[in-house]
This record gives structure tokens, sequence and C-alpha cells, in this order.
């Protein structure tokens, strides 16, 4: 059964949808949780691969800093209180982006920033094709769709530059207006970071087609190599590139719902800027005050802070380096993964051998097939937009860091991760589990007389 079957449907209160409503199936990423919390309550021995949460306990001084915080019960300003900004600026600054805090918003989490992003653009947004499942749904639900272009091989979460160039020159040519561009950097879902030339020439080609860059860099600080620079677009097209990030991956605060976007200096940023309030004013009113009071902390980055992303940053690498050597050894191919806790392995050098043996033909009959029979729950490359018959997928590797939060800790501090028992029992039941659904079956008997 295809994982997106484990969707529902947004409806009015009465069960009827009203004449011309938008159909809003829920985010493939949260269904899959769904679908795991299903397979649980059924029994079936679960591995969740598919949800994209960073698997971590909150750190204590942030949960002091939240608890500090909790007696601010008003309305603040749409913008974010000073402290807030002013922390984020810094933040952007030493990563060097010089930032100005009147030039910061928040929001309750990066995705309502992005979605007041793309309302406030207008117009078609391109965005990556595969990438994250919400780009694709907030066009389509705040502006006016999206226009998927493929990425370069090997470099996930920017549209290729020549391909981006050619479908904004057609689509403008049929009399449709494009507005921005997304990328992520590093990517979600093929947890790979792209090139800074490729990010230089999209910049070129976002200057010469007056396209607004909308950078999403989240992940930004879980480059597995911290010695590898991020060739964020805010630093070859500053007058253009609006960047955003939140607490959510490299705090594995995700329940949290605070984010900040960084705002371009001159123009562009400042109709932004002003747009982006208008929509906040009227959805959101202010991000929560205590996790504002929280996230200020965490953005100037005290020292232990950056020690536990240090330690996350590590843990990711050699847990998602450990699931992609499980995925090669079943025959899959793998692009190495370069950040996150990403990994998008492709079935197809065994599209053949899945086709007689399991009748799988698409991305959801492979997955589906995981799903209800060995209970792994993973996403299929078409819930983020890649082709219908690819047979590629997302695997988180955050959720096999423990069930516990001693566990987690646990993974956090040891040296080698691997060697815990639950860790290494979660990646022999992956190989167990490839095992059997990539093994030719035996052939049958010849009948006898």
């Amino acid at each position: 059964m295809p994982v997106q079957n484990e969707s529902t449907e947004a409806t009015s209160s009465t069960g009827s949808r009203p004449s011309g409503a938008r159909r809003v199936p829920l985010s493939p990423t949260l269904a899959i949780n769904e679908a795991m919390a299903r397979k649980r309550r059924e029994g079936v021995r679960v591995l969740p691969l598919g949800f994209g949460e960073a698997g971590l306990p909150i750190h204590p001084a942030l949960a002091r800093e939240l608890a500090a915080g909790s007696d601010r019960g008003a309305y603040g300003p749409v913008a974010g209180s000073a402290a807030l900004r002013a922390a984020a600026a810094g933040y952007w600054s030493r990563r060097g982006l010089p930032t100005e805090p009147g030039m910061v918003v928040s929001g309750p989490g990066s995705k309502a920033l992005l979605f007041g992003l793309v309302m406030s653009l207008g117009g078609e947004i391109v965005i990556p094709t595969p990438s994250w499942v919400s780009y694709a749904a907030q066009a389509t639900l705040a502006a006016e769709g999206a226009l998927q272009v493929a990425t370069p091989p090997g470099e996930g979460g920017v549209p290729s530059p020549a391909l981006l160039a050619d479908a904004v020159v057609r689509a403008r040519g049929q009399g449709r207006r494009v507005a921005g561009v997304v990328v992520t950097l590093p990517d979600n879902p093929t947890g790979t970071l792209a090139s800074e030339q490729t990010v230089r020439r999209l910049c070129e080609v976002a200057r010469e087609l007056d396209l607004v860059i909308i950078s999403d860099e989240i992940y930004r600080d879980l480059v597995h190599d911290p010695s590898r620079q991020v060739p964020s677009p805010a630093a070859y097209a500053p007058e253009r590139t609006v960047v955003t990030t939140a607490l959510s991956k490299h705090l594995a605060a995700g329940g949290w719902r605070i984010g900040v976007a960084r705002l371009p200096e001159g123009p562009i940023g400042e109709t932004l800027r002003a747009d982006l309030l208008g929509v906040g004013s009227e959805i959101w009113s202010s991000a929560p005050a205590p996790m504002q009071h929280a996230a200020a902390y965490a953005f100037s980055e005290p020292p232990e802070l950056v020690e536990r992303v240090d330690r996350s940053r590590r843990l990711h690498a050699v847990v998602a380096g450990a699931v992609t050597a499980r995925f090669e050894a079943a025959g899959a191919r793998v692009p190495s993964p370069e950040g996150a806790f990403y990994v998008y392995p492709d079935f197809e050098p065994l599209r053949e051998r899945l086709a007689a043996d399991h009748g799988v033909r698409t991305g959801a009959d492979l997955t589906g097939l995981l799903l209800e029979r060995y209970g792994v729950g993973v996403l299929p490359g078409v819930a983020f937009g890649d082709d219908e018959q690819a047979l590629r997928m997302r695997v988180s590797s955050s959720l096999l860091y423990g069930e516990t939060e001693e566990q987690r800790l646990a993974a956090l501090a040891t040296p080698d991760p691997l060697t815990l028992p639950w860790i290494a029992d979660s990646l022999d039941r992956l190989s167990e589990v490839l095992e059997a659904v990539t093994t030719p079956l035996p052939l049958a008997a010849p009948a006898t007389c």
C-alpha cells in the first residue's frame, strides 16, 4: 500500500467540502508518522525511517531558558523581540553574512515564514526536483503554483541553473509570472550539498531573470564536514536572497515552532519585509514570546549549545553513513550524504528483480511493500516531486538513536554510536529487510507427472 494513502484531507466541520475549496492532503512526512503508529498498534516491529525529526533531547539550557520566559504572555512585535532579532543577526554575521537586526523577522517556525514569503511573492515559485514536500504544497496554496526544475546530478537542493533559465523563459513566454526560486542548503531529501559553482551560477540566472531567491538553510549547521563552507546565495546575490532557519534541526526543537528569516538590504528586501509582516500580522500575530526568549539564547550560541550541535553533527554523519552502507550492500545506488540525516537510495539496478519477485514497478510500490510487509517506514521519491516510476526513497536515520531520552543521550555521548546495541540492532534489522526484498526468490520446481 503506498504511503500516500495514509493522508487525510481537510474538510469543513460538517464533513462536506465548500464549493471551490482547495484539497489539502496531510503532508507525507506527517502521514508516515501516523502510519508508523498504526503498525505499532498492530503489534508489528517497526523501523521508523520516514519522519524528518532530529531525534534528540532538548538541551537542558534551552529548557531552562524556555521556563525563564514562561511568564511572557503579552503580544510582541510581529517581527519579533529586539533580543531575538539581534541574536539572529549575530548568528548570520558569524557565518559571513553581515546582518542588521532590522532585516530579521521571526515566526512560529521557518515553515510558516516560508509560507508567508511565498504568499508575499505571488506568481509561480521554482522549486528543485526532488525537494522537501512542503515547497510545492505551499506554492500551490499561497501563490500560483510550483515550477519544478531538476537538480544537477549529485547536487540536491538547487535547480540546475541552465534548466532554470530555460524553464522560466518558457513560462514567461506563455504569459505566466515566475517570481522566485527556492533552494535548500544542505538538501532534504538527498542529504547532499550543492557546490559553490552551481550556487554562483544560479545567482547569476536569478539576477538576469529578476527572481527572488529563498534559501532554506535549516540544516546549515549539520554539514557533516565542519570545515566545508555552505555556499549561501546571500553571499553571491545579497540584494535578492532571503535566508531562513530555525531551531528544529540543529537543536532538535522541532515542536517548539520558532524560526527566523533574514531579509536582504535594499528595495527588494524592504518590500518583502513589509509584505511578510502584513501576512504575519493576520496569521500568527507574533511568535510565542517564551519561544522567542529561548531562541534569543540559542542564536547567541553559548558554548554548551555549540558543543551539543557538534555532537549532533557527528552522530548524524556516522549513522547516516552506516545506513548508506547497508543500502549499498543491498545493491542500491546512494549519493554520499553530506549533511543532515537523510539518505536517498535508488533501487533502479534492481528494477527487474523487484518487479518479477514482488510486483514493484514504482517508488510507492516499493515503499508500500517495505511498510506493510516489514514495518519499515520510508517515503517514496514521488512525495518529493521525483518521477513516479523512480525507485528512489528518502530515508531518515535520526530516529534510530533510541526510544528513550537515556538512549539518545548515550548516542550523543559515545565516540562510536554504532556499537550501541539498539542502533546496531536497528541497522541489522534494516539489512535483514533489504536482503529479504532484494534476494532473488527461488525458482519453482518443475511439475512432475
